[in-house]
């Protein structure tokens, strides 16, 4: 359960959780494969595909000093018909 970080709640992934597919931050150095294969392990279900994406992050001004943080790792897991994480909202 380290690996997923939290669920990530906009207006698009509402919208995406209608057609069975669950947005979630994960741990940066995660691979598609490995994601696919713990969902399907801890939750017990069939993943259609795994979408990634690396979400930039805002940098912190501490006065003339500029620092950037680290970039999160955005994962999108669609399921297959018939299937549904119950974590998740719904």
């Amino acid at each position: 359960m380290e690996k997923l970080k939290n669920q990530l709640i906009t207006e698009k992934s509402i919208r995406l959780l209608q057609q069975n597919q669950y947005t979630s931050h994960v741990d940066s150095k995660l691979t598609k494969t490995e994601m696919k294969s713990w969902i399907e392990g801890f939750s017990a279900v069939k993943a259609g595909g795994i979408n990634s994406s690396r979400v930039a992050s805002r940098g912190k001004r501490r006065g003339k000093l500029s620092l950037n943080s680290t970039s999160k790792k955005k994962m999108i897991a669609r399921l297959r018909a018939n299937y549904f994480i119950p974590l998740f909202l719904n």
